[in-house]
């Protein structure tokens, strides 16, 4: 199976990418949802069979990407536990922390 790892940042969807394992894993640097959903569609397209999205992307972020593949392929996100909720907002800010 082929997977692909989606961040967020100050990132350029078409530059910032890289691939391992002849293409089966892939990561993809985008700066917004909107990006973030349009590579997405481009990753589906390509038969790309799982997305896993980083944690800046949240429930809802996560949502629109299912939404823009039709709930087509499987797509999750990264989380981290409570107990880091201060280390998290100490290094991304707090609106990296989803109760």
């Amino acid at each position: 199976m082929t997977f692909a790892f989606i961040i967020m940042g100050p990132f350029d969807d078409e530059l910032d990418q890289a691939a391992i394992h002849d293409g089966s894993a892939r990561l993809i640097g985008v700066a917004n949802l909107q990006q973030a959903c349009q590579a997405a569609r481009r990753l589906q397209q390509a038969g790309i069979g799982c997305i896993e999205l980083c944690g800046a992307f949240g429930p809802e972020g996560a949502q629109a990407v299912i939404e823009a593949t039709q709930n087509q392929i499987p797509v999750g996100y990264v989380t981290h536990l409570p107990q880091q909720d201060a280390l998290y907002a100490s290094k991304f800010g707090t609106a990296t922390i989803k109760k």
